[in-house]
């Protein structure tokens, strides 16, 4: 995969961030952001692609965190990655950030168990258990992430509740939000919010076993479906 050119991008939480796999080799650009995402996250692709000398249209293929997160990130991710995949002709890797958290747990501190928790207000966390296992594809072996609890949003005690036999490494900022998980003695770890560079790996995997799809074909994924933005006035 040395020649294949991949860029990545990520807005659902208050990180915003981008990332490059080109010639084989990595870099990032990671803010926290808050609110400013939709003006940061165009600038950083540019910055990006110019520090490697390089043009969108030498992109092979585009990822991006399709979420869970804040239903405003999520939406400007999903929005910036449909419109440039369209104006490049380029396919899509969706990324679940909880599952780029986790691979971040991996290539960090080589954990293969992860339990991930990103605080969604409204005393909700979103919140899964992953496992890195070796799958087979098309006479290849990848290692993948395989839900032990799939992501759901849920309360802390609804996670707590899930987390019998618990052994996992703790990624992201629901642990340290919520006295519930610091009562039970969980205070998370220095992996709290997704990053663009974490999605590299897992998108390549994917590009590898055909699971690319149309810049028209992505659904991001919210989890909490009923968002309150929908019921405010004036809002359809």
């Amino acid at each position: 995969m040395n020649n294949f050119t991949l860029l990545a991008l990520d807005t659902s939480t208050e990180a915003c961030s981008v990332a490059l796999y080109y010639k084989g080799e990595k870099t990032f650009i990671h803010e926290l952001t808050q609110r400013t995402h939709t003006k940061r996250i165009l600038p950083m692709v540019d910055e990006i692609l110019r520090q490697s000398g390089i043009t969108l249209k030498q992109i092979e293929a585009l990822a991006f965190g399709r979420g869970p997160g804040s239903f405003t990130g999520v939406r400007v991710g999903s929005g910036i990655a449909q419109g440039l995949a369209l104006g490049a002709d380029l396919p899509i890797l969706p990324v679940s950030n909880l599952t780029a958290m986790a691979q971040a747990a991996f290539e960090l501190y080589q954990a293969e168990s992860v339990a991930a928790a990103i605080d969604a207000r409204m005393n909700e966390v979103y919140f899964c258990r992953l496992q890195r296992q070796k799958v087979r594809s098309n006479s290849a072996v990848f290692f993948e992430w395989q839900a032990v609890v799939d992501e759901q949003v849920c309360s802390p005690e609804q996670a707590i509740a899930q987390m019998q036999e618990h052994n996992e490494f703790l990624v992201g900022t629901g642990w340290r939000s919520y006295p519930q998980f610091q009562q039970q003695g969980w205070n998370g770890s220095d992996i709290e919010l997704p990053n663009a560079l974490y999605m590299l790996d897992i998108a390549l995997n994917d590009w590898q076993q055909g699971k690319a799809v149309s810049a028209l074909d992505i659904e991001p994924v919210y989890l909490r479906n009923e968002v309150t933005w929908k019921k405010l006035p004036g809002r359809e």
